[in-house]
């Protein structure tokens, strides 16, 4: 295998690596929601009644727009991040923090006010004429008004933690959350009695907590931002949106898509089987939300390293991100949607007794659970591909993907179907919908290409002037102590090629001998795990750039000259790390997504 090869799985590992390593947190963070909705739904329905069920209904649209415009910030902020991030831009980083947790609160700050005049005066009869209704959901809303700035500042500081690699404090919180959602729903609810009331202040109280514990870490000395800096650039505000808005559309579609294929099952019932239909559907889809928290994980890992490759113009991540989603995220989600399908019968009896009649509510659920897992692996494709597109620009493709995904595909089909095939339209109409967006997504390769890819960089569309030409950069990857020498005289021969003096050509050299060795000889036995270290050398504007990524424990070699106050007492004391910052013109170290990324300038 020849050493352009080498690199190749040398950094297809390293992201695989990553990716699977990031995985397990971002699926329990989509988890979270879905489990928090079961908790409210079971007290609502075991100890209040159907009038709460209600409420609680009517609130899920409202929920959805705002679900939407939360979207629309953690999307746009993130991504511009990860750019800012992959660009070492600081500064930038802090103010698009500092902006983004401001529009979350004025956001929440309107709902707030909204809601609070609409349930203490009882101005929601447009949401229903159910007298008996009405006074629950005035006093839900009310509940619910309590928790809306924690969970939109909430939702924000869960992606920052992630980019900065303290996934771990976004799990204590989301635990923490679903423990105190469940014991103050028995507080509030059985105890004290306050219904609908209690059931969205128990909510509330939960995202608090969620809120508070990941919030912690910004008043912390290690934290690299703050919650709030007067470098922050209000005009920006509009590249969040733009950035975010496609998939804060999506909830909007998701929204308008639901409430269409209700009316088409409402149209059903003339036959008798429409309220048995929605029955059996709401049963189906609601259990498979947890199943859907993985392809929400899976994305929510790809969209943090998609972002830093486009910042850092990292071709190679960038494609092996959308390898993986296919050779592994895919196959991994066909074997969970396997043993859903197999298990079709038992699940259904969750909810409904055995009945063997096809007209059955329990024979329409087995039918929704063996029918709509097969969108779900069409359905990672598309996200990944919406996600890339919103990064990267690509307003097109992202803006129908939405579309076709959040109204035509189910809706349309939904409709044309549901006369022939039944309850099973809605759920043939969700595969359709995939196989239709993934072919959008090959149509538009086909068209910009004017030919058919033939591998994911083609399919993906990449700019030719993407990233940094083949001439201009040599990648390498260290495994051990004697490739470093022999990657240092690589880097010495390229630069001699690229005609940079020898001077310079011996310092780029020595600085990665230096810098790699170490990472080596002290990161490499930190423990008992396989690493690699990703290399990028680059000869662009008469400066020569190294970039060393490896997967190894933090390491900032800056904080090592001056963390224990011994180095410059001690000329002896890294003696190494000190001649390299001698000799170059800028070094940068940064930990994102747990990777060390070191960049030096010579």
């Amino acid at each position: 295998m020849n050493e352009q090869n080498l690199t190749y799985e040398s950094n297809m590992q390293l992201v695989s690596k990553l990716l699977f390593r990031l995985l397990p947190v971002q699926f329990f963070l989509a988890l979270v929601s879905s489990v928090n909705g079961i908790i409210s739904t079971l007290f609502a329905t075991n100890c209040i009644g159907i009038d709460a069920m209600t409420a609680i209904g009517l609130y899920n649209p409202i929920n959805m727009f705002i679900s939407a415009l939360s979207m629309m910030l953690v999307g746009g902020s993130t991504i511009i991040c990860g750019k800012y991030m992959g660009r070492n831009e600081k500064e930038n980083v802090q103010g698009i923090f500092t902006l983004s947790n401001l529009l979350a609160f004025g956001v929440a700050a309107f709902f707030i006010i909204l809601f609070v005049i609409c349930g203490t005066f009882g101005l929601t009869g447009f949401m229903t004429t159910d007298q008996e209704v009405k006074p629950y959901f005035d006093s839900y809303l009310l509940g619910q008004a309590i928790g809306l700035i924690p969970l939109l500042l909430g939702n924000q500081l869960a992606s920052f933690l992630s980019l900065e690699n303290k996934m771990r404090r976004t799990t204590s919180a989301s635990l923490a959350y679903i423990v105190v959602n469940v014991i103050m729903n028995y507080v509030l609810v059985v105890r004290l009695g306050l219904q609908a009331f209690g059931l969205a202040l128990a909510s509330a109280i939960g995202l608090w907590v969620f809120f508070i514990i990941q919030a912690q870490f910004y008043f912390t000395k290690e934290a690299p931002v703050r919650f709030f800096t007067k470098h922050f650039h209000i005009k920006e505000t509009w590249e969040i949106v733009k950035i975010g808005f496609p998939g804060a559309a999506t909830f909007g579609y998701q929204t308008a898509r639901g409430l269409i294929v209700n009316a088409l099952l409402n149209a059903y019932a003339f036959a008798g089987l429409g309220s048995v239909g929605i029955s059996a559907f709401t049963a189906s889809d609601t259990l498979l939300r947890i199943g859907w928290a993985l392809p929400t994980g899976m994305l929510a890992v790809s969209r943090m390293l998609i972002s830093i490759s486009i910042g850092e113009e990292d071709r190679e991540t960038l494609v092996n991100v959308m390898r993986n989603m296919f050779y592994k995220f895919l196959p991994f989600m066909l074997a969970i949607c396997a043993a859903i399908i197999l298990c079709a019968k038992p699940l259904a009896m969750l909810y409904y007794d055995y009945d063997p009649d096809p007209m059955s509510v329990y024979m329409m659920t087995v039918w929704g659970f063996r029918i709509l897992p097969l969108s779900m692996p069409l359905s990672i494709i598309c996200m990944h591909f919406t996600c890339y597109g919103q990064a990267s620009g690509k307003q097109i493709l992202v803006n129908l993907l939405s579309f076709m995904d959040g109204v035509v595909g189910v809706a349309a089909f939904t409709a044309i179907l549901i006369k022939s095939v039944g309850m099973n339209s809605v759920y043939i109409a969700n595969v359709i919908n995939g196989v239709i967006t993934t072919i959008i997504i090959w149509g538009y390769a086909i068209i910009r290409h004017k030919k058919f890819p033939k591998n994911v960089e083609e399919l993906m569309v990449i700019p030719d002037d993407f990233g940094v030409s083949e001439e201009e950069r040599m990648d390498l990857s260290v495994n051990n102590m004697e490739e470093v020498v022999k990657v240092a005289q690589s880097v010495q021969d390229f630069c001699a090629k690229r005609g940079i003096d020898g001077k310079r050509s011996y310092y780029a050299a020595l600085a990665l001998e230096e810098m790699a060795g170490n990472v080596v000889a002290h990161g490499f036995s930190k423990d008992r795990k396989n690493h690699s270290i990703d290399i990028r050398v680059v000869h662009k504007n008469d400066d020569v750039i190294l970039r060393i990524k490896d997967d190894c424990k933090a390491f900032d070699p800056h904080k090592r000259l001056e963390g224990d106050g011994t180095s410059a007492d001690d000329p002896a004391k890294n003696i190494g790390i000190r001649m390299i910052y001698k000799m170059t013109d800028e070094i940068n170290y940064q930990n994102i997504l747990g990777l060390n990324v070191l960049t030096i300038r010579i």
